[in-house]
């Protein structure tokens, strides 16, 4: 059992990460890999304190290494569920779930928009997953919503267990159907299909978690980072701006102790 599972590697989550282990809690930080990072493509940062000029990945390499020297768990991997049961959180990545007591989502700037008809069909005749759902869809027609480098990978395993695969390599899509879904609309093209696996770097946090509170994207939170969920917090760039990262750093140490708190109080 995991006390605080961290779902984002960047300065938010990786500084949460820290605090929590100060705190002697066990905790796991699920992300994707670091190269992908908006932090990792920064070739000079000016304005973190005490650390003038130095580069993108020089950071995060320092921030990642202190989180593991601190016993931190990193795991690489694209969380696409967030599921509360019985007072604890089901937290689906790849085709692996974990479970944890409390949540700290700290997943920067992710993927907010949504295709029309996505939210629809979600969990029905969407998936973010592929290894999670695709025998589902043996012997039947998938489109798949290439949006990651790992993309293809998870197109070949669904060929391979029988799905017959389009690939669609575009943003401009649209998901159509009733009562069921019967097609996908992109360029122009409508391509009938059963189902339709939406592959992304990562998930727009009101989709991540059924029922969590957002405004214009941004996860609404308290002063100490809880979100209308409990025992599920959230810090860095996916609250809001400014987008900066000392301010990253700052609020996922909050969140932690919040859920320190929240865990304490729970025990």
């Amino acid at each position: 059992m995991i006390d605080i599972i961290v779902i984002g590697g960047g300065p938010a989550g990786l500084s949460a990460a820290i605090s929590a282990r100060q705190r002697n809690r066990n905790v796991a930080v699920i992300t994707n890999d670091m190269a992908h990072s908006a932090l990792h493509k920064a070739r000079e940062i000016g304005n973190y304190p005490g650390l003038p000029k130095i580069s993108g990945p020089e950071l995060l390499g320092k921030l990642t290494s202190h989180a593991a020297e601190a016993g931190a768990d990193l795991v690489i991997g694209r969380v696409y569920t967030v599921l509360p049961s019985a007072g604890l959180f089901n937290v689906g990545y790849g085709n692996e779930i974990l479970v944890s007591k409390t949540v700290v989502i700290a997943t920067g700037l992710a993927q907010t928009s949504v295709f029309p008809g996505e939210e629809k069909f979600l969990g029905n005749s969407v998936s973010y997953c592929a290894t999670c759902d695709g025998m589902f869809f043996r012997g039947k027609r998938v489109c798949v919503v290439c949006l990651t480098p790992e993309a293809s990978n998870e197109a070949e395993y669904l060929a391979s267990i029988g799905c017959d695969v389009v690939r669609v390599d575009r943003q401009d899509i649209r998901i159509n159907g009733e009562q069921r879904l019967t097609s996908v609309t992109a360029g122009g093209e409508e391509i009938p299909c059963d189902g339709v696996f939406i592959l992304r770097q990562a998930v727009a946090p009101h989709l991540l978690v059924a029922n969590l509170v957002t405004e214009d994207g941004f996860i609404t939170v308290g002063a100490s980072g809880e979100t209308n969920i409990p025992g599920i917090f959230a810090a860095g760039d996916c609250v809001g701006t400014p987008h900066q990262i000392a301010k990253a750093v700052g609020q996922g140490q909050v969140a932690a102790l919040a859920a320190d708190v929240f865990l304490g109080v729970r025990d």
